[in-house]
C-alpha cells in the first residue's frame, strides 16, 4: 500500500468538487496549483480561482506559476516531495511538470475518451446529439488527451440537458471516479489500457464565437441541440431583423422544440403577447430565455414589450 503525497491542479468549479472529496476522503494534499489571479469585470478587481478559494478554506499550499517551466516555481514544486499529481480542469503541463511524480500524473476528462479529445467535451457531446457521455481517468503523456486509460464511468445524457446541467452531472461523477482511481494507484490495482485510435473520433475543440452562431437552415433538432450545447455559458446567438432591418444582437438561453410542419421561411418569427417561435426545417424553436444587448438574461414574455417586433421579423 502507497503513502500517498498529492499535488493537485486545477482552477474552475468543476475542479473544486474533485479536490473537496479528496481532502474529505483525507489523503495527503501537499499543494495546490491554480491559475493566477486575473483582473475582471468594470472595475478590473483581482479575481481569484474557484480552486484557490476553497484551497484558502483549508489551508492548503498554494502556487500560482503563470510559467511552468519556470525554474523557481519546479524547484519549488520538487520541494512538496509530491509522489502522485491530479489535474481537473487545468491546462496543458509541459513534460518537466508531470514527469516529476514518482507514481506519476493522472487527469480528469469529462468524456468516454478516446471520443471528444479537448477543450469542451461537455459542449460537444451534447451538440452533435450524444445520448450518453461519461467521465475518464488517464495518466498524461505527451499529447492531449492520449494516454492509457485508469477508469471509465458511463452516464446517459437525458433530451432536457443542457451543457449546465451536463456539467453539474459530470463534475460529481468525475469527482467520484478519481477518488476510485487513487485507491487503485494506492493499493497498486491500476490496470491500464490504451486508448483505440481505430475508430472514428469526434472533437471536442475550442468553443469560438463563430461556433456560437445559431444557423437556422439547418434541421430542428440539430438547432435545439446546438443551443442546449451553449447555454448557459457561452451561449448561442443570432442577429434578429426587425423594422426597417434594424438589427439587435441577440443571445439565447433556454428553449423548447416543437416538431410540426409549416409553410413559413426559415427564420421568420412568429409571435403573441407571451411568446416567440422561430420557424425551421421539421418545426419551430420557442425561445423561453433570452439577452438583449446591455440587458440581464429575461423571460422572453418579459422582453417582448421592449422589443416591439414587426410582422416581417426574423432572425438570420
Amino acid at each position: 500500500m502507497k503513502d500517498l503525497k498529492i499535488v493537485f491542479m486545477g482552477t474552475p468549479d468543476f475542479a473544486v468538487t474533485t479536490l473537496a472529496t479528496i481532502v474529505e476522503a483525507q489523503y495527503n494534499v501537499v499543494g495546490v496549483i491554480t491559475a493566477p489571479d486575473r483582473p475582471a469585470g468594470r472595475g478590473r478587481k483581482l479575481n481569484t480561482s474557484a480552486v484557490k478559494k476553497y484551497a484558502l478554506e483549508k489551508n492548503l499550499k498554494i502556487m500560482q506559476p503563470t510559467n511552468l517551466k519556470d525554474t523557481a516555481f519546479l524547484e519549488e514544486l520538487k520541494a512538496l516531495h509530491a509522489n502522485l499529481q491530479i489535474v481537473v480542469a487545468f491546462r496543458m503541463l509541459p513534460k518537466v511538470v508531470w514527469q516529476m511524480p514518482k507514481y506519476g500524473t493522472f487527469n480528469l476528462h469529462a468524456s468516454l475518451l478516446p471520443q471528444y479529445r479537448g477543450a469542451a467535451p461537455i459542449n460537444w457531446a451534447l451538440i452533435n446529439g450524444e445520448t450518453k457521455t461519461g467521465v475518464t481517468t488517464f495518466f498524461i503523456d505527451d499529447k492531449i488527451d492520449t494516454g492509457e486509460v485508469i477508469l471509465q464511468e458511463e452516464t446517459p445524457i437525458s433530451i432536457e440537458d443542457t451543457a449546465g446541467s451536463l456539467h453539474d452531472k459530470l463534475m460529481n461523477l468525475g469527482a467520484e471516479l478519481v477518488l476510485k482511481t487513487i485507491h487503485a494507484i494506492k493499493n497498486d490495482k491500476v490496470i491500464l489500457t490504451k486508448q483505440n485510435d481505430s475508430k472514428e473520433l469526434k472533437s471536442a475543440y475550442k468553443i469560438h464565437k463563430e461556433t456560437c452562431k445559431v444557423n437556422w437552415e439547418l434541421p430542428l433538432e440539430n438547432i435545439y441541440n446546438h443551443i442546449r450545447g451553449l447555454c448557459p455559458y457561452p451561449a448561442a446567438w443570432t442577429t434578429l431583423y426587425n423594422k426597417e432591418e434594424e438589427e439587435v444582437f441577440l443571445k439565447i438561453y433556454a428553449i423548447s422544440k416543437i416538431e410540426e410542419v409549416h409553410n413559413y421561411k426559415n427564420g421568420t418569427l412568429l409571435f403573441t403577447k407571451k411568446e416567440i417561435k422561430i420557424a425551421v426545417n421539421q418545426g419551430y424553436i420557442n425561445l423561453l430565455e433570452i439577452q438583449l444587448p446591455g440587458k440581464r438574461k429575461m423571460k422572453t414574455n418579459e422582453v417582448l414589450n421592449g422589443l416591439n417586433l414587426s410582422k416581417n421579423a426574423y432572425v438570420a
